[in-house]
């Protein structure tokens, strides 16, 4: 499958205080492992705990990208291949950046392309990137 015109969703967690380069590095990164464009995003989505995290707003404002944020009880909902009892215990979900992704693609696992590509900034602190398929 040829990805060269296809559209996906970017589902994004991090660390409370990720700077925005980290967050735009990992992007970055999950988009190159899929053999993505930037220009072929066209959601992104990640939690309403995130709703106020200022390195996450200024990624999504630099890359031009209106965020979706769901509640934690929508997100469990959403069957993920990686499901975490750490991310579940700190925010209500067992998965973040894989079913914000899933959700805001308005599809299942099996048009992930990236279930989760993690990066720790030269801080310490952790960004998360989902990438799903557009059906």
């Amino acid at each position: 499958m040829s990805l060269g015109s296809r559209r996906v969703a970017l589902g994004l967690g991090c660390d409370r205080g990720t700077p925005e380069a980290t967050i735009a590095q990992a992007v970055q990164e999950a988009l190159a492992a899929a053999g993505l464009a930037p220009e072929q995003v066209a959601a992104g989505a990640s939690i309403t705990l995130k709703a106020d995290e200022v390195g996450l707003l200024g990624f999504a404002e630099r890359f031009g990208l209106t965020l979706t944020f769901y509640p934690p009880e929508v997100l469990a909902t959403v069957p993920v291949p990686n499901p975490s009892e750490t991310v579940r215990k700190y925010t209500g979900t067992p998965s973040v950046s894989e079913a914000a992704a899933l959700l805001a693609a308005g599809t299942d696992m099996s048009r992930l392309l990236i279930e989760k590509h993690k990066l720790r900034g030269p801080d310490g602190r952790n960004a998360t990137v989902s990438i799903a398929l557009l059906p």
